[in-house]
């Protein structure tokens, strides 16, 4: 099998790259390397450029026809970035998807897996969903996401096309072959955030302490990001049973995390169990496009693709230490 990763010289999309090779599955990278680094695509077919240059869509087909699928991983992430600039998230999230879509119709490709985000859940009183709970984004970066998953809906309802639609929770760790991980240098997110505090002296900055949860800090399902590329190789072998070609639905909703809730300050606790070292922290309000968080419930995953999330919380944070000690010598 070979598929098209978009993205894929990124933090998710390099990842699930490693692990279709693992599985005996070829991937061919497309990455315009805005934020993704040409190191992560080294012994993999890669073509530079953007998602909507029909041309080059046209001629990745063309030099490889036998193209299966497309997992489309690229995209501009950072929630308080997409509060400042909401039109660039629009424009490089939402209106350059359409014409890739544009593009796979026309080279006949009918399999997507679209990397989603759990971000656009409205949680219960319990912070907790599944996949037919209630949608409400709170930032531009997760309008984006579920503006996407409309157009992918009503494509597929209209085209022909399948797609299986993967909302992420909180990725963290590394490849554990450590061939890539985080490529941002300072990680907006929580696990970053507290890296850099113990390598600078600072302390960790919790944001957002009056949450209604259990301690008062924001909580979040931290899922291995070598759990979510195995997802993706699960998804590709059990397409054809989660969307038969010839069955009713044409799109699915597919949560992948762990189950299990975190809240910002049991990370840091479990971070300074990994380290062996406390790590100092102070309050700070909520930054903009915050939420509560929240955490699936959904044993979907297991149902339709035999996928279970096998990596702790521990063994994330230590594989995310291990790749930021790694980091300097793999990315020049």
């Amino acid at each position: 099998m070979k598929v098209l990763i978009t993205g894929g010289a990124g933090f998710i999309g390099s990842t699930v790259a490693s692990a279709c090779l693992d599985h005996g599955i070829t991937p061919v990278i497309l990455d315009n390397l805005v934020t993704g680094r040409r190191e992560f695509t080294g012994g993999r077919d890669f073509y530079e450029g953007d998602i909507a240059d029909g041309p080059l869509l046209d001629r990745i087909f063309a030099e490889h026809p036998d193209i299966d699928a497309a997992i489309h991983c690229a995209a501009l992430i950072v929630v308080p970035e997409s509060v400042a600039e909401p039109l660039r998230y629009y424009r490089e999230n939402v209106a350059k998807t359409v014409s890739l879509l544009e593009h796979l119709q026309r080279n006949g490709c009918d399999r997507l897996l679209f990397s989603s985000s759990a971000s656009i859940y409205t949680p219960g009183e319990d912070f907790t969903v599944d996949e037919s709970s209630a949608l409400d984004p709170l930032s531009p970066y997760a309008r984006t996401k579920m503006l996407m998953e409309l157009v992918f809906k009503d494509t597929a309802e209209a085209k022909g096309m399948r797609v299986l639609s993967l909302r992420y929770f909180n990725p963290i760790g590394a490849d554990p072959q450590l061939r890539t991980g985080l490529q941002a240098a300072a990680p907006s997110h929580a696990l970053g955030k507290l890296i850099e505090a113990r390598r600078s002296g600072e302390p960790f900055r919790i944001t957002g302490t009056d949450w209604p949860t259990r301690d008062g800090s924001g909580i979040r399902d931290y899922v291995h990001v070598w759990d979510l590329a195995r997802a993706h190789v699960a998804a590709l072998q059990h397409f054809d049973e989660a969307l038969p070609a010839d069955g009713p639905g044409r799109y699915e909703v597919i949560n992948l995390g762990t189950g299990e809730g975190t809240t910002v300050r049991e990370l840091v606790a479990a971070f300074e169990t990994v380290t062996g070292a406390p790590l100092p922290t102070e309050e700070a309000g909520p930054r903009p496009g915050d939420n509560a968080g929240a955490f699936t419930r959904s044993d979907k995953a297991a149902r339709l693709l035999d996928w279970r999330p096998e990596l702790s919380l521990e063994q994330g944070i230590a594989d995310t230490l291990a790749w930021f000690s790694r980091r300097q010598a793999v990315l020049a």
